[in-house]
């Protein structure tokens, strides 16, 4: 379960690239009911808040040719040391780390297969203020082309565990995600390897994405198709998970929603 002390290495953040920030915070609204709250120039970047916490953020593209998607941020202690890390390990730094004028210290970067992430120094903001409640984040999730090699990259950078479970059928894999200060009650994500023909949004290369909690999925499909968004997948039961269904906004960026089973 994601938390908000964030231990090193667990999501703490995540914010939206968008082509159009005003029309993805219309389409959010609609869809999960978040408000948005510009900060300063009202094209630029803004938050989303479910009543007064904030549950994600939204901003322009910056880089030429990129897709809208939802970018993660993991934490860390020393955002410095972490880009060197990744460095080392085969990884691209995309932005090299600057200060958010003083609500914390963050950088992107991409994985050694391509996957896109960040992370976050906490400085007066720790990350987010509500996370596995209905309209906000509940999972991470990587699909890669490499299973293995994403294994050892993330847990040489955040020291993550991994639980391999089969998936029904038996022919795939699924890799659970704990961080290292946490056992499986602390599980935030977990990723799967798919070829690259199967990563069409991305033209084959790995890509993170969010799953949102909501409290009825088969509703919250009915907005995103409602206000033009489309299915990637679902709605459809996950036996001992939930009923979920993965979703595309009308700018191209997925994400997940998930109405976990009763405990």
């Amino acid at each position: 379960m994601i938390s908000t002390d964030y231990v090193v290495g667990s999501p703490c953040w995540l914010d939206l690239g968008a082509p159009d920030t005003r029309a993805a915070a219309d389409f959010y609204g609609s869809v999960f009911g978040w408000d948005f709250q510009p900060l300063g120039d009202e094209a630029g970047y803004g938050v989303f808040k479910v009543g007064e916490r904030i549950a994600g953020a939204v901003g322009p593209l910056t880089e030429d040719g990129a897709r809208s998607a939802w970018m993660i941020y993991f934490s860390t202690l020393d955002a410095d040391a972490t880009t060197q890390a990744v460095e080392r390990s085969g990884g691209t730094v995309r932005v090299a780390p600057l200060d958010a004028e003083g609500e914390g210290r963050m950088a992107q970067f991409s994985d050694p297969q391509g996957g896109q992430f960040a992370v976050w120094q906490p400085g007066k903001s720790q990350g987010l203020d509500v996370v596995n409640e209905p309209g906000s984040l509940s999972w991470t999730e990587l699909y890669t082309t490499d299973m293995p090699a994403a294994k050892r990259f993330y847990a040489d950078l955040f020291g993550w565990h991994n639980q391999d479970i089969p998936l029904p059928g038996g022919s795939e894999t699924y890799s659970l995600i704990s961080p290292a200060e946490g056992g499986e009650e602390r599980m935030q994500g977990g990723m799967i390897e798919m070829p690259s023909d199967a990563l069409g949004l991305t033209g084959g290369r790995p890509y993170w994405h969010p799953v949102f909690e909501v409290a009825d999925c088969d509703a919250t499909v009915a907005r995103v198709t409602e206000h033009g968004g489309s299915l990637q997948m679902g709605p459809e039961d996950a036996e001992g998970v939930g009923r979920l269904a993965v979703c595309v906004d009308p700018s191209g960026a997925d994400f997940v929603v998930l109405t976990p089973v009763e405990e």
